[in-house]
């Protein structure tokens, strides 16, 4: 059966991809990552960026380096999938051994399902918002949402994203295309709305913040966006031809997530400024906060907007946490474990819709934790591509001991132990049960500061488990062998 066929339920797993399946070229990865990244909820980012304190101009240019830099790290991983056909928590088993490879695949599940959680959450709280102003009788009678109105849009919002991420990456690739375009048309239109919200003559009104809160700026862009994406960058990649080129491979990823996030950042920065009312709402509901601005005959095209990249995060998210499952090791088709990822994400949904009154805090702090793990192990996963390429691409190293591979490949994990370590201990958390397992190499006054809250102890995690890897790898030669 053609892997190409969109009505057809997906047959591969954590499988190579055979060549007589590939197909496509590498700029069709510009409208997977733009169609869910235009969401407008990057708008709220670019508030988070300059709420460290940052003058506009400052604010625009950390979160525009640290969404190109971070998401060129996803665009490096996403090429060693290309050359295996593997996704990309599945190739890092050629790097940390199968079973050695559990814990961080575990981790990059988590993440994932967190992020997904989230996203669809937004999504389903959206369309119940838009329902009951379209249709006054789903309303609670205090202008909220009934709870059959929610309900509904709970189970809407569950349902489309269920069935893409079922049929897998022939439908996810051709719907992604179409959703890519109508939510830029719309985000285009929608900006001509929003400009004039924006008071330009209070652009240089805020003082310019210093060199660490600059720097600070960077990390928190780079935590936002493309270092979350890390583990499953390959995962759309891995169907192209063995041959396609490295360089457009980084390109288009780099861009798709990139280019809308860093318009969408931009205005975000340029709207708050002058306006703390504005930015403290964001911080509590980044999508009321900005709903809140608009005149209501354009309020429906703007939440149809929103509800359709979600759904579109949701869609591949899903998708990819089906794939870690499967590196996890866990014993089922990838199609029933996408379909556990769905019951999963939509009991979290269910929670933060009903039940939760408030999650971003603990989110963040989630967020932050959990992507010290992810970024340790994708610097040492980027730096053992050069020893993936050395080996010619070898995928039985991606096998179990004695069919190739290897169960536990000590470099990796050495490196992997000392940068999370590393990594949790410099970052901090506003969460109080997760600050227990943070910021335990800080000092009081430390933790208070701009680099500690903007988690740049990630960046050192990540740093430190790459040269450490590296050291032994081609300098000791720990390892470096086919079979440990």
């Amino acid at each position: 059966m053609s892997s190409n066929n969109a009505s057809s339920i997906e047959q591969n797993g954590i499988n190579p991809i055979p060549d007589a399946e590939r197909y496509g070229k590498p700029s069709g990865l510009f409208p997977v990552w733009f169609s869910w990244n235009i969401s407008i909820f990057g708008i709220t980012c670019g508030m988070y960026v300059f709420s460290l304190g940052l003058s506009v101009w400052q604010a625009m240019a950390a979160g525009v380096i640290g969404y190109f830099l971070s998401c060129s790290l996803v665009g490096i991983l996403a090429v060693g999938s290309v050359r295996t056909g593997l996704p990309t928590l599945a190739q890092s088993r050629m790097c940390f051994g199968t079973d050695g490879n559990r814990i961080p695949a575990f981790f990059g599940y988590v993440a994932n399902m967190g992020w997904k959680v989230t996203m669809l959450s937004m999504a389903s709280t959206t369309l119940a918002d838009l329902l009951q102003n379209l249709m006054p009788a789903l309303s609670d009678g205090a202008g909220h949402p009934g709870s059959f109105c929610l309900l509904l849009s709970f189970a809407v919002v569950i349902v489309l994203t269920m069935v893409g991420a079922v049929y897998g990456y022939a439908l996810i690739i051709k719907v992604e295309r179409w959703i890519a375009i109508i939510t830029g048309v719309m985000t285009f239109i929608y900006l001509f709305f929003f400009i004039p919200q924006i008071d330009f003559s209070q652009l240089n009104s805020a003082p310019s913040g210093s060199l660490a809160a600059f720097i600070g700026g960077i990390v928190l862009a780079m935590t936002m966006v493309g270092l979350g994406f890390l583990n499953y960058g390959g995962d759309y990649s891995r169907y192209l031809p063995r041959n396609s080129s490295a360089g457009s491979v980084i390109f288009w990823t780099t861009t798709g997530i990139a280019l809308p996030v860093s318009v969408l950042l931009i205005l975000g920065v340029m709207l708050c400024v002058g306006n703390p009312e504005l930015l403290d709402k964001a911080a509590h509901e980044p999508l009321a906060a900005l709903t809140g601005i608009l005149p209501f005959w354009f309020y429906v095209p703007f939440s149809l907007v929103i509800i359709i990249s979600l759904i579109s995060a949701g869609m591949t998210g899903v998708y990819s946490s089906g794939l870690a499952l499967l590196a996890v090791g866990v014993p089922l088709s990838r199609a029933a474990t996408t379909l556990l990822n769905a019951v999963i994400i939509a009991l979290g949904c269910f929670y933060l819709t009903f039940i939760s009154d408030s999650f971003l805090s603990t989110f963040s702090s989630f967020l932050a934790s959990i992507s010290v793990v992810m970024g340790s192990w994708g610097a040492i996963e980027m730096v053992d591509l050069i020893r993936q390429r050395a080996l010619k691409w070898d995928v039985t190293l991606a096998m179990p001991a004695g069919q190739g591979g290897s169960s536990f490949r000590a470099p990796a994990m050495i490196a992997f132990v000392i940068a999370v370590i590393i990594g949790l201990g410099t970052i901090t958390s506003t969460d109080p049960y997760i600050a227990k397992i943070t910021s335990f190499l800080l000092s009081d006054e430390a933790a208070q500061g701009t680099f500690a809250k903007a988690n740049v102890g990630l960046v050192a995690a990540m740093l430190t488990g790459g040269v450490i890897y590296a050291f032994l790898t081609f300098v000791v030669h720990m390892g470096y062998k086919k079979q440990d």
